[in-house]
């Protein structure tokens, strides 16, 4: 094994440590409220802290800085009072010795508050040289003062009484020091300027420790603060927590579950009304539970306590209608009428009960492999007459091959005929395109019709029951007005889509996309929806279950509403060029049906 192998392990180990850790805590910060609002006090104080710190920090050490300055400049000025009284002895003037002499001994007397004196003589062509008292360096001279070209450049400008200062640091590096310097006039030697060096270690020292102190004091503050945080929003966050906890399994079902409620502060008062909200819903979702189940008895025990009468009056009826040649022109109608409308109650009495089903949760799915397009032709064979009697042509686009799948027969042939039914009753006499297609996942059948088409509300509430687009207009076919809420449910039963375009004046478009297999989940459908010729402005509005094929999904009206963007139609597009070749083939064998049949009228209700 190499060497950057071997050095690689820990370094990745590391690395997925960290991510993991990084993980860890945006997830801890995005999921939990008490461990932000703990994190946003700990940073919020760490920076008032800090801010405060800082600002007492500069207080402190210009506090310390202008005492000593204070003190040096008290010192400086005896020092400058005993250098300008020295007079010659004897009649003898100021010597070299005589200020080195004087100045060590103000320097010895001054020791500890005196880091060095230094007198430098102003004339460039003064008998004197700089004279120098102070801490000796190790080579045993005497530390030369920092003086720094801005200093000088300074002294040159300042007016001779002047008194300047400059904080610098000291010879040996040993800490922080403070230069204090003036002209002064010596008699007997000329103009001369004192540079007096003040040590600050002693200051520095008092400012290290004082720092110190509020950086380990903000530590213990910050972490304190912190820990106050965390238990005061844990006695807030743990009620909410429960409540949480508790909302959510009265939502899985569990009414009986309560808050617990301790005292009598503004949280017990939050629980008491939070479980007197939940006594409330349970009594209504109860009583609206017990209301169900007898409006689904009632309706149950109608439709099958109709059943009788019905069969009898069936019966009078065919009897009657099967003598009308015998009778008069008025009673012959007469039995016509009474002969429709009997089997038109006994429709709405078969569709009443199969909502019941759905609504008792009772139906089951009967799935066998069943090819999609046969029970298209049988349907289209079955609804023949009524298309040839309403002057509509029907144009089928299936493959030749079976489009196989694995289906509850019966229902979807009655989802077919109601969504054919539905296209010839509104389809204006104008012809009716039925696509039939499938993919790896799903199968799909589309009703095209070119009728009056559906408006936005139209659209919205077309799954509804008992409702019809435009109530003044006429029902050609009869229907009870659940056919499309029936078959609905049937696609929903076999987890499949049931949706539907329209636009006024170009028609309407219903779409049925069901899986292969029950079991299976479809995400795309092999059909477009809207249809290819359709004239689409902008985003199409399209009703259906609430998956469609990726598209974003509002909430409209009584079901959700889908709008497809043109980049859901592109996809599906692309996806349908690839069932181009066998499409091609169907489309020469389309069959345009005239034949007249009559619908059995359990599917029709359509639109209504």
């Amino acid at each position: 094994m190499s060497s950057g192998s071997a050095a690689g392990g820990p370094i990745r180990t590391a690395a997925s440590a960290l991510r993991t850790f990084w993980s860890f805590i945006l997830r801890s910060f995005s999921h939990s409220l008490q461990v932000r609002i703990v994190a946003l006090t700990i940073v919020l104080t760490s920076v008032a802290i800090f801010g405060v710190g800082t600002y007492m920090s500069q207080q402190i050490a210009r506090g310390l800085f202008d005492t000593r300055l204070d003190s040096l400049s008290s010192q400086a000025r005896s020092i400058l009072s005993e250098l300008r009284s020295l007079a010659p002895v004897d009649g003898q003037a100021v010597t070299q010795d005589t200020l080195s002499s004087q100045l060590s001994s103000i320097y010895n007397r001054s020791a500890g508050s005196v880091y060095s004196l230094t007198l430098e003589p102003k004339e460039p062509n003064s008998s004197f040289t700089t004279i120098t008292a102070g801490v000796a360096e190790e080579d045993g001279e005497t530390a030369k003062v920092p003086v720094t070209d801005e200093l000088r450049e300074a002294i040159r400008k300042a007016p001779t009484d002047d008194k300047l200062y400059q904080s610098v640091s000291l010879p040996d590096g040993n800490g922080p020091g403070l230069l204090i310097t003036q002209e002064l006039q010596i008699p007997g030697a000329g103009q001369f300027q004192l540079y007096y060096l003040g040590d600050l270690s002693e200051q520095q020292d008092t400012l290290n420790f004082v720092q110190r102190s509020m950086f380990v004091a903000a530590h213990v503050l910050v972490v304190l603060v912190g820990a106050v945080a965390w238990i005061v929003t844990r006695l807030v966050v743990t009620p909410v927590r429960t409540g949480a906890e508790v909302a959510r399994l009265i939502a899985d079902g569990d009414l009986d579950e309560r808050m617990p409620v301790h005292g009598n502060d503004e949280i017990a008062v939050l629980g008491e009304s939070f479980n007197d909200m939940a006594d409330t819903l349970q009594h209504q979702i109860e009583q609206m539970e017990r209301l169900s189940v007898l409006q689904r008895q009632f309706v149950s025990d109608v439709s099958h306590e109709l059943r009788t009468p019905l069969t009898t009056i069936r019966a009078a009826a065919d009897l009657i209608y099967d003598s009308r040649d015998e009778l008069d022109p008025v009673t012959a109608r007469s039995a016509e009428l009474l002969n429709s409308q009997a089997e038109r109650f006994d429709n709405l009495l078969s569709d009443l009960l199969e909502i019941s089903r759905y609504d008792a949760g009772a139906a089951a799915l009967v799935a066998k492999p069943v090819d999609i397009g046969a029970i298209v032709t049988s349907v289209i064979e079955t609804v023949s007459m009524v298309a040839e009697q309403m002057s509509t042509g029907i144009v089928v686009h299936a493959p030749s091959s079976p489009v196989m799948a694995e289906v509850d027969r019966v229902r979807i042939t009655r989802i077919v005929r109601n969504l054919v039914v539905n296209a010839i009753e509104h389809g204006e006499g104008n012809p009716i395109d039925i696509y039939v297609a499938s993919n790896a996942e799903a199968v799909a059948v589309s009703v095209r019709d070119h009728g009056v088409g559906m408006n936005l509300e139209q659209v919205e509430h077309v799954f509804d029951r008992f409702w019809r687009a435009d109530p003044a207009r006429k029902r050609t076919l009869g229907g009870s007005g659940l056919g499309l809420a029936i078959s609905l449910e049937d696609a929903h039963l076999h987890s499949g889509w049931l949706q539907v375009w329209g636009k006024p004046g170009e028609g309407s478009c219903f779409r049925l996309t069901i899986p292969r297999r029950p079991d299976q989940e479809i995400t795309s459908s092999p059909l477009p929806l809207p249809p290819r010729d359709a004239q689409i402005q902008g985003a199409a509005l399209v009703a259906g279950p609430l998956s469609s094929d990726g598209s974003v999904r509002i909430q409209t009206g009584s079901i959700p509403i889908v709008v497809e963007t043109d980049q859901t139609m592109a996809a599906e597009d692309e996806q349908q060029d690839t069932d181009a070749a066998e499409a091609a083939d169907s489309d020469e064998d389309d069959n345009r049906l005239g034949d007249a049949a009559e619908t059995d009228g359990e599917g029709e209700g359509g639109r209504s």
